[in-house]
C-alpha cells in the first residue's frame, strides 16, 4: 500500500504527496510543517514571496513543496536517491511549480557547487542516527544570508555551536525540531 502526506497551507493546500519506500525517509508530520511555517510568518512577517530556500534533505519534498506552496521566490532541494529524485520531478511537474529546482547529488558535493548562493531559510532535516550535527551548521552557516534562518530536525537535541541561537524549538513523538539563527557577529 502507497503511504502518501499531503501539503497543509497555500497555493497547493491538500496536495498528496507520495512517500517512496527508501532508507531513511521519514517525512516531516502535517503538525510540525504547520507549526514551522506559522514560525516563518511570524518572523518574516508573512512576507514569503522574496525568500529563497533550500531543502538540503529534500526526501518526501513535503519541506520544500510546502515552502514553494507558501509562495517562496525560489526552491533548491538536494536529493541522493534515485527513485525519490523521480517522485519530486513527478511532482513538480505536476504542479508546474516553476520556482522549484531539483538537485541530485549529496548534501556535501551540493553545498560546494551552490558557490556564493544566499538563502533566507535552509532547511536540514537528514537521515537519523548518522551524526549529522553540529558540523553541518558550519557548512550551512556559509550561505545563510545575514537573517538567514535554519530549520533542523534531528533525533535527539544537540548542543549548538556557539554562532548560533535557538529562536524556537518544539517536540513530536521521536522528532526534535528547532528554527536557528547566526548570531549577530561581533567583529
Amino acid at each position: 500500500m502507497k503511504k502518501y502526506i499531503r501539503i497543509v497551507g497555500g497555493q497547493y493546500r491538500r496536495t498528496p504527496i507520495s512517500v517512496i519506500d527508501a532508507p531513511g525517509l521519514r517525512p516531516t508530520p502535517d503538525r510540525v510543517r504547520e507549526t514551522l511555517f506559522n514560525w516563518l510568518a511570524f518572523f518574516w512577517q508573512n512576507e514569503f514571496s522574496n525568500k529563497n530556500v533550500l531543502d538540503l534533505f529534500a526526501g518526501s519534498g513535503a519541506l520544500g513543496f510546502e515552502a514553494a506552496s507558501r509562495g517562496v521566490a525560489n526552491v533548491q532541494m538536494v536529493e541522493l536517491h534515485y527513485q525519490t529524485i523521480v517522485a519530486l520531478r513527478h511532482l513538480r511537474d505536476k504542479l508546474k511549480a516553476d520556482r522549484v529546482r531539483i538537485h541530485s547529488g549529496n548534501a556535501q558535493s551540493v553545498i560546494s557547487r551552490l558557490g556564493q548562493a544566499q538563502f533566507d531559510l535552509i532547511l536540514l532535516d537528514p537521515p537519523f542516527g548518522q551524526n549529522w550535527f553540529p558540523a553541518l551548521l558550519s557548512q550551512v552557516s556559509l550561505l545563510l544570508n545575514h537573517s538567514g534562518l535554519v530549520y533542523v530536525e534531528t533525533e535527539t537535541l544537540f548542543e549548538l555551536p556557539e554562532s548560533f541561537e535557538a529562536l524556537r524549538t518544539g517536540h513530536a513523538g521521536a522528532v526534535h525540531y528547532q528554527l536557528l539563527q547566526k548570531k549577530p557577529s561581533t567583529s
